[in-house]
């Protein structure tokens, strides 16, 4: 009745946990079981992510080793000594910025806690089924899906919506009525974050990348989303049929044809420059609601040049 759903990082871990196993339990390592519960922990979603947490994993139990030496073949092997030690471990984990490896390295520490004794021989078990563990988990991680369909498709379903936008902004600019619920509003505002959340992850997975044009390009069209939220109520807000409105319902209108991945932005911000000088060369208002109305519209116009300057910072 509920069909399972099976994600490729579930695929890496069931592989890599029952390869971590195998290997540890052909080198008759004791407790091997334990190099798959580290390959189940080190598997991420990301590379980035993946490799810092090998990194804190391993830091933590090779810290962990050094703390049972000291606290139990020191003092005692008894529960109230092991309660100390994690009294003590726990909050130096979190001071050196690897408390991701309290769990690992918590297992470490039984381990040497049950046998009772710590040896070079069970040191270096230890750390064999560490070195598997988590260099198992490495290698499984190399492999990381594209997200470029899934960015694409966030691309033009965002593009599509900043389209309808536009499109009703103009329909209302000429008719001054509109039956549009403002949908689209909410979806962008959702795809948005989703996308960027995405995007970010897709650069997680590039060692040498810090940045990438999907999320370069989705934090460009937030920045143009705020100013679309601007400027609906500015586009509302005005009643008066006077030319101007037209003037700009067309460009926008030249405007909502031209959304896409491209960079035109300087061909309509040449656009809106020889419309601003049209607007100066008009008639002076003749009523009060007529100046109230045009002064709105070049506030529009205002708006709708920081719009696509925006655009054109972005880098294809």
């Amino acid at each position: 009745m509920f069909p399972l759903k099976i994600g490729y990082r579930t695929v890496k871990t069931a592989i890599g946990a029952a390869a971590a196993i195998s290997i540890a339990q052909f080198f008759g390592l004791n407790y091997f079981a334990s190099a798959g519960i580290l390959t189940i922990l080190c598997v991420q979603n990301s590379k980035k992510k993946s490799l810092y947490a090998a990194y804190a994993r391993f830091f933590a139990c090779m810290l962990a080793i050094c703390f049972s030496f000291l606290f139990f073949e020191m003092i005692a092997y008894h529960p109230v000594v092991l309660g100390l030690l994690l009294l003590i471990f726990i909050p130096l984990t979190v001071r050196f910025k690897v408390s991701e490896g309290i769990v690992t390295s918590s297992v470490i520490i039984l381990h040497l806690y049950t046998g009772k004794q710590i040896t070079l021989g069970i040191v270096l078990n230890e750390i064999a089924l560490i070195a598997i563990g988590i260099g198992v988990a490495l290698i499984v991680n190399l492999y990381m899906p594209s997200l470029d369909a899934k960015l694409t498709q966030f691309q033009e379903a965002i593009e599509g919506n900043f389209r309808t936008i536009f499109q009703e902004m103009v329909a209302y600019l000429r008719t001054n009525e509109s039956r549009w619920i403002g949908q689209e509003i909410i979806d962008t505002a959702r795809l948005l974050e989703e996308a960027k959340s995405l995007a970010f992850r897709d650069v997680q997975n590039h060692f040498l990348r810090t940045q990438d044009y999907f999320y370069y390009y989705f934090k460009t069209r937030e920045k143009q989303f705020e100013i679309i939220e601007r400027i609906l109520p500015m586009v509302t807000s005005i009643d008066l049929l006077v030319t101007q409105r037209y003037m700009i319902a067309d460009f926008l209108e030249e405007l909502s044809e031209a959304i896409h991945p491209g960079n035109t932005a300087q061909l309509h911000l040449n656009r809106l420059h020889d419309l601003h000088n049209q607007f100066k060369e008009e008639p002076l208002p003749k009523s009060r609601d007529e100046f109230e109305a045009r002064a709105q519209l070049f506030q529009l116009l205002k708006e709708i040049e920081q719009y696509l300057l925006i655009k054109k910072s972005l880098k294809v």
